[in-house]
């Protein structure tokens, strides 16, 4: 038998997270949004319906946004590397974000302000490759640290963007301390990394604010599509970042409705379903070994735990087969629907709508979560092909068989 889906309800008390909130406003998302927009790069990644899918399961509605074409960067991660690090030479250059677009960070006389720069992250490679080519773009310098078993193909991506890049025999989250001590001791050294934690909060909601452009687009899209509010958002986690910038966005503009929304995590790196068990922050280690290289995160955000333990509805820890088939479901689509090339992390939220509503040993999560005739799903799909050859294995050669439990 096959791992099953685990699932929860958070039942921990609210408490007080306007701070953290206020990161991500619509103010605050139209600012990120503005900045995107001024790179020349810039196009609006596809909300791609598929209305027969949602037929077949029994839904109203299902939404992918389709991250795959985001800056030609085949993920989503640039938004946020991107943005932390325009707001960090605003700063420098005392400014208010607002005040900043693309054209003045590349400009001659900005260089000559800040000198030469050192942008330093660790990665399993998407936020890497992201950071790596602001900085390239910027005509800095970055150095990318990735966790062992990390993708050559990722690797080689990261160094195409000018990178000083290798990959560790460290896991993810001793990858990220061995970066951060690399940055402090580098006198021109910033530290760009995606998980916030006591003393390092500053940068990770920046981060934060600027994957909100990726929920800013999908609103709009929604509305011009007819949608004035899913009724379900499924958002992937790995520390955190991504799932509490999307449920902060959606809690400030719908405060007394927010949808129903669930966190999906690997079950080899389920920090934050397991922090949901326990009613606090807590760690999972270990090699943290799963599919879904991207979510491969066993220490959480602090920031974003503020978000997601106030707002988020249902934690949920998948296993790989449920990546595999969210893969092969958005990549082989019913007659009438679009393609999405969706990778292990992008594609795990569309494998586990498929599996609650389709199984009857889901029926009970199905239920909680009030799925029914009338539901409008938003789902995320956060990274296309970044790693061919482990994409065909598992979609052409079903290196993880998806039928589950």
């Amino acid at each position: 038998m096959h791992e099953p889906i685990k699932w929860t309800k958070n039942n921990m008390p609210r408490t007080d997270c306007s701070k953290s909130l206020a990161l991500l406003n619509l103010a605050e998302m139209e600012k990120a949004h503005q900045f995107h927009r001024s790179i020349p790069q810039y196009e609006e990644t596809p909300l791609s319906s598929l209305p027969h899918l949602a037929a077949y399961l029994g839904i109203k509605g299902l939404f992918v946004k389709d991250e795959s074409f985001r800056f030609g960067l085949n993920a989503f991660k640039v938004l946020g590397g991107s943005y932390a690090i325009a707001k960090y030479i605003a700063q420098r250059l005392g400014k208010d974000t607002s005040e900043i677009s693309y054209e003045t960070l590349v400009s001659d006389e900005t260089k000559a302000k800040l000198g030469d720069l050192t942008f330093y992250t660790a990665t399993d490679g998407n936020h890497g490759r992201g950071v790596a080519w602001a900085a390239n773009k910027l005509r800095q310098k970055s150095v990318v640290l990735m966790p062992k078993g990390s993708s050559q193909a990722r690797l080689q991506n990261i160094l195409s963007e000018g990178a000083d890049a290798s990959i560790t025999d460290l896991n993810y989250d001793d990858a990220v301390r061995l970066a951060n001590a690399r940055a402090s001791e580098d006198p021109q050294g910033v530290m760009i990394q995606d998980t916030a934690w006591e003393g390092y909060e500053e940068i990770p909601g920046w981060i934060m604010q600027g994957y909100g452009s990726m929920s800013y687009e999908a609103w709009t899209q929604l509305k011009a599509a007819g949608v004035e509010r899913p009724t379900h958002i499924f958002v992937q986690a790995g520390v955190g970042s991504l799932a509490g910038s999307v449920m902060g966005f959606f809690a400030n503009l719908f405060p007394d409705n927010t949808p129903i929304t669930t966190i999906v995590e690997a079950a080899a790196a389920d920090c934050l379903f397991v922090s949901a068990l326990a009613g606090k922050l807590v760690s999972v280690g270990g090699d943290l070994s799963t599919i879904m290289a991207g979510l491969a995160c066993g220490e959480g955000n602090t920031i974003s735990w503020e978000i997601l333990k106030n707002y988020a509805s249902f934690f949920a820890s998948a296993p790989d087969w449920v990546a595999a088939r969210g893969m092969r479901v958005l990549g082989v689509p019913l007659k009438g629907d679009p393609k999405v090339i969706s990778g292990e992390s992008g594609a795990v939220t569309a494998g586990l709508v498929v599996s609650l509503l389709r199984r009857d040993n889901y029926k009970d999560m199905r239920k909680a979560l009030g799925l029914n005739a009338d539901s409008v799903i938003l789902i995320f799909s956060t990274e296309g092909n970044t790693d061919p050859e482990r994409f065909r294995d598992l979609v052409w050669d079903g290196e993880v068989p998806s039928f589950g439990q």
